[in-house]
């Protein structure tokens, strides 16, 4: 998920096709996934507020995703 997150921001900052159907779909994930985040922070600069919803949500998935593997590791 936070793969996901992270490629689209990568997407957004190098300034991706919107019209290629692969950028959509990326995008349309993303913004699935980081529903909860998304324009979470009020920055003047579009990029700051895409790099800091997104990769909030990005960071929560990894430090989420982490916890689960090493609890069900120890068992």
């Amino acid at each position: 998920m936070a793969a996901v997150i992270f490629l689209w921001i990568l997407m957004y900052l190098l300034d991706a096709n919107g019209a290629n159907d692969f950028v959509r779909f990326v995008h349309d994930t993303a913004r699935w996934l980081a529903g909860w985040s998304h324009d979470l922070f009020t920055f003047d600069e579009e990029w700051a507020r895409v790099v800091t919803g997104y990769g909030l949500a990005a960071v929560v998935y990894l430090v989420v995703g982490h916890a689960i593997a090493n609890r069900t590791q120890r068992y």
